[in-house]
Formats: structure tokens, C-alpha cells, sequence
């Protein structure tokens, strides 16, 4: 296998031939980032790939002008994925597993961070964030600002998606 830093993978074959090989990709290089060109992504062929650590998902009629910038931000740590697939994915894992406490993070996050953290990880906006923490929204976009830098991503979806590949991956 090559000591690729990124795996560009044709989902040409069946989706279980792909599962396989993204797994096996994952299993051999850990620390590669991969992205999955495919015709369409559904729940149904999005999901596994997303649960395996497929960090971007790209269609065949977009690759022509997106390939790049595709390769860019799963490159620098993040996601690139339809909106749609994305966001319904999130909402699959927030209704799939229990409260997301104690989630395991940078060592130096303050007992405030820890706290917008795990607000955060309920899927809430900066309001009601502030509301629960009897806080100021602009105070939770600071926190929330300082969380995306600890952790090396660019939205909070990203962190969420983070959350959860890191979980699974220690269940």
C-alpha cells in the first residue's frame, strides 16, 4: 500500500467493495486522510463511509471543478461532503447515541470550554448554548472559536463529525 497522506478512492464498485477498501485503508494507514468520488451518495452509501473515517465525499459531476479544493480541506483537517449527506448525518448520530459527555479532547480546554463543548455537541446554537450556561452568546462564540482552534477544524459540524469518528473508533 503507498505512504499516501491522502487516499482518492473510485466508488465505481459495489458499496461493499468500497466499505472494504476504505476499512482496509483506514486499517493500514490510520493517520491518511480519504475522500470517496462516487455518482450519488445516499444514507445508505454515505454513512458506513462517514462511520469508517472518510473525511471527504464527492460527486463524479463535481470532481471536475472541486477535486481540488476537496483535496485542500480534508487535507487540512476537514470535511468535505454534501451538504445535505452532512447534515442529515449529523442528525443520525445525534439521535443514534446517548448524551455526548466526556468527550475526550486537547488536555488544556478550561472547565468552561469542557462545558460549551458538550452543549455544543448536542447540535445547539450559540443562544441557547448561552441560555444553558448562563453566559453571553458573544461569550460562547469566543469559547466556541477557541474550541474549533484546539481541535484543528473550521465548523462546528466538523468538530461534531470529529467527535463521533473518534468515538466509534474506541468502542
Amino acid at each position: 500500500m503507498p505512504r499516501a497522506q491522502i487516499f482518492v478512492t473510485d466508488a465505481q464498485a459495489p458499496h461493499q467493495a468500497t466499505q472494504m477498501l476504505v476499512a482496509r485503508i483506514q486499517q493500514r494507514r490510520p493517520a491518511a486522510r480519504q475522500l470517496v468520488l462516487g455518482e450519488k451518495f445516499t444514507e445508505s452509501t454515505a454513512f458506513p463511509l462517514l462511520r469508517l473515517g472518510v473525511k471527504g465525499l464527492l460527486n463524479y459531476d463535481q470532481a471536475r471543478e472541486a477535486l481540488p479544493l476537496a483535496i485542500e480541506a480534508v487535507w487540512a483537517g476537514g470535511f468535505w461532503v454534501p451538504r445535505m449527506v452532512l447534515s442529515r448525518f449529523v442528525d443520525w448520530v445525534l439521535r443514534a447515541v446517548e448524551a455526548p459527555r466526556a468527550m475526550k479532547g486537547p488536555a488544556d480546554l478550561s472547565p468552561r470550554e469542557r462545558q460549551v463543548l458538550d452543549v455544543l455537541l448536542e447540535n445547539c446554537p450559540n443562544k441557547e448554548i448561552g441560555k444553558k450556561l448562563h453566559i453571553s452568546e458573544r461569550t460562547v462564540k469566543f469559547h466556541v472559536s477557541r474550541l474549533l482552534e484546539k481541535f484543528g477544524v473550521r465548523r462546528r459540524t466538523d468538530l461534531i463529525l470529529l467527535w463521533f469518528q473518534n468515538r466509534s473508533s474506541h468502542l
